[in-house]
């Protein structure tokens, strides 16, 4: 946890100046509750509620903690009561096994189901150590988002203060109310119940690397081709595909391209608008399906890359609420 101490600007702001103070933690707050909700649009209504609770309570604020502390707690509070009332959030290959390319579809879930992504400018910021940067990538991967949420909410919060805000076991038992040994406790049980889930690390690509990028160049072209060879090459032999918020998805290379081929034969044609979703790379895709075959949203594409391969597609469907969010045009 970086040491901050606000009391001085606390002293002298008023007014305009209390909302100041407050603001400049909007966007690392807003990956504290992404993280703790799985969704964009609850994470932004949280730190929302989490800001009007703060302007209302500042002139109350006596200094006795950082501004920070006491925001990340207002924003605990909001997450855990947001919590309370609603379900998991989870992916499809949290709901059940692989299924087959020919497989019909099952009638869509509805979108609290389902961990949903976040543009990477609502929660990254620049920073200077390239592993701290790694480390925040790694951190918004819907993967391990979606992990998080098998853990009670309190546990999910103590292994994001402390895993990823580099928060102490001290400043954690503070913020929750608890003790150190009930914290570290806490700690020990998630790290156990993340490590059943997700046994082994999966690094997120470097976003400038220049293998990274011409993977990404070769998979755009390919798909605007609709190229089944080309688009095989660029794929590795256990890739996965979701398409929230439908429940099927497919484990293998041969699955997917024959998913493309077959049932996702309607995508040829179809243009990548570049963005980024997650620590990785997205595409807005729009597909020729318009009047006179003007391109039109389909998808926003989240790709996963490893060892110069994608390893992971998730497709989510939900372009009316999603393509705004991450500023996409509303047609090609």
């Amino acid at each position: 946890m970086t040491s901050i101490h606000d009391g001085a600007i606390l002293a002298s702001a008023t007014g305009d100046g209390d909302v100041a103070v407050i603001e400049r933690y909007r966007r690392e707050l807003t990956g504290y509750c992404y993280r703790m909700l799985g969704s964009a649009f609850e994470a932004e209504d949280a730190v929302q509620e989490t800001m009007v609770r703060a302007w209302r309570a500042f002139d109350r604020f006596e200094g006795r903690s950082q501004v920070r502390t006491w925001l990340y707690r207002i924003a605990s509070n909001v997450c855990f009561d947001a919590l309370a009332s609603s379900q998991r959030r989870a992916r499809p290959m949290d709901l059940g096994p692989a299924g087959f390319a020919d497989t019909p579809l099952s009638p869509p879930l509805s979108e609290n189901v389902w961990i949903m992504p976040i543009p990477d400018q609502l929660v990254t910021a620049p920073a200077d150590d390239p592993a701290e940067q790694v480390v925040h990538r790694e951190s918004i991967r819907l993967a391990f988002v979606a992990a998080l949420h098998h853990l009670p909410p309190r546990q999910r919060a103590a292994v994001i203060l402390h895993d990823v805000l580099r928060w102490s076991a001290k400043e954690i038992a503070e913020l929750l109310d608890s003790s150190v040994a009930s914290t570290n406790s806490a700690l020990q049980r998630a790290r156990a119940t993340l490590a059943g889930i997700e046994p082994h690390a999966h690094a997120v690509s470097e976003p400038e690397d220049a293998a990274t990028l011409e993977l990404l160049g070769r998979y755009v072209d390919a798909f605007e081709r609709y190229d089944m060879d080309a688009l095989t090459a660029v794929v590795h032999e256990d890739a996965i595909q979701s398409m929230p918020p439908f429940e099927m998805w497919l484990r293998g290379a041969d699955q997917l391209v024959k998913f493309w081929s077959g049932p996702g034969a309607e995508c040829a044609g179809s243009r990548l608008v570049p963005t980024r979703a997650n620590g990785c790379p997205a595409f807005g895709q729009y597909r020729p399906s318009g009047p006179g075959g003007a391109h039109e949203p389909w998808s926003l594409q989240v790709l996963h890359i490893e060892h110069d391969r994608i390893v992971e597609f998730t497709f989510f469907l939900d372009t009316a609420t999603l393509f705004p969010l991450f500023g996409l045009p509303p047609g090609l």
